[in-house]
């Protein structure tokens, strides 16, 4: 029964997609690939969940969403959410009886639930999915490349297949007919992200979480850790279904002390955990506010810049433009850092992996 549903769900999307093009809107094959991936990435809640997804991943314009409204409509129902209206009080409602309630200009002052309401939360939740999604769109791009040691087949190479030309000639009696070449083709560098979940970074520490389960979802070789008080490996969590559950009971020392160094320091003590760094992009997502002893944490630093292809930090702190590594750990490393940002939720993560297509090569 799942399988036929699933495949009802595949038609479905499919028809969809199809109408889309039939009514003009220009959805390449680029597009369908960020639709279809975002869908296995953020699972949609509802229809207005699903809106959000597919129109930010579908449409570039003001005109492309008059195409896109009425055949989603016709496909899913309607997904856009509306906020409801808010009645005016009559005039049997305006009287200035002792009972009364407070005057009509104090009806929708701050803080009694009208500003605030339910829909506002909801469209913060829709604009961190659709941070999300373009999270997911360009972080392949941006993750740099290294030419694999394996040869394989490929249109055009810097050495000759002879097996497959000699394969080939025997179906055509002996003459070769077309050369075949092989090559080194480039792949993804691995991807090695350490978050910090302090009580320092309770404010940031859920936006990296996110970012680093789109990183696992996206990267062909990615791991994923936590260090407040200790190391926490937390790349199978991120792999789960339902990481936030998963997270949960495995990271013990969120929101308490920082102990960057000793947890830097017992991930490069590890040799299993130092092969993932060896020329690796390392990202960093941390305050950078040791509390002890800031030589281990210079080591550690100093270590992972030179095992790693590039040491990219980003800073919470970094966001404001005022911001200078002033603290004492921070001034010792800024030298071994390729790369300072500053990223405090998914909106500017997206910004620096734009950058980041020229800055982490």
């Amino acid at each position: 029964m799942n399988e036929l549903a699933a495949s009802h769900a595949r038609d479905h999307v499919r028809g969809f997609l199809r109408e889309l093009r039939e009514q003009g809107l220009a959805v390449p094959v680029p597009k369908q690939r960020d639709f279809l991936h975002a869908l296995t990435v953020v699972p949609p809640r509802d229809p207005g969940h699903l809106y959000w997804i597919a129109h930010a991943t579908l449409t570039g314009s003001v005109a492309d969403t008059e195409v896109f409204d009425p055949v989603f409509a016709r496909w899913f129902g309607t997904g856009a959410a509306t906020v409801p209206a808010v009645e005016a009080p009559g005039e049997e409602d305006r009287g200035g009886g002792a009972d009364d309630g407070p005057p009509p200009d104090e009806v929708t002052r701050e803080g009694d639930g009208t500003t605030a309401s339910w829909s506002s939360a909801d469209r913060q939740a829709r604009v961190a999915d659709d941070d999300l999604a373009r999270v997911v769109r360009l972080l392949p791009p941006a993750v740099p490349t290294i030419r694999s040691r394996r040869r394989r087949p490929a249109r055009r190479g810097d050495r000759l297949d002879v097996r497959r030309v000699h394969r080939e000639a025997w179906r055509t009696g002996g003459e070769v007919v077309r050369l075949r070449w092989r090559t080194h083709p480039r792949r993804q560098r691995p991807v090695l992200v350490l978050i910090d979940v302090s009580g320092s970074m309770k404010r940031y520490s859920a936006a990296y979480l996110r970012f680093a389960h789109a990183v696992v979802a996206t990267c062909d070789r990615a791991e994923v850790f936590t260090f407040g008080t200790r190391l926490t490996h937390v790349t199978p969590a991120l792999r789960a279904r339902d990481a936030g559950a998963a997270l949960a009971d495995l990271v013990r020392d969120a929101d308490g002390g920082t102990r960057i160094g000793p947890s830097l320091q017992a991930f490069l003590a590890n040799p299993r955990h130092l092969r993932m760094a060896r020329g690796a992009l390392v990202l960093v997502a941390s305050d950078g506010l040791e509390r002890g002893d800031c030589v281990p944490f210079t080591r550690a630093v100093r270590r992972l810049a030179l095992l790693g292809h590039r040491l990219v930090w980003w800073s919470p702190l970094a966001s404001d433009p005022a911001y200078r590594p002033l603290t004492r750990g921070m001034a010792a490393v800024a030298g071994d850092i390729d790369v300072l940002a500053g990223v405090d939720d998914l909106a500017s993560a997206c910004e620096q992996l734009l950058k980041g297509e020229n800055a982490w090569r």
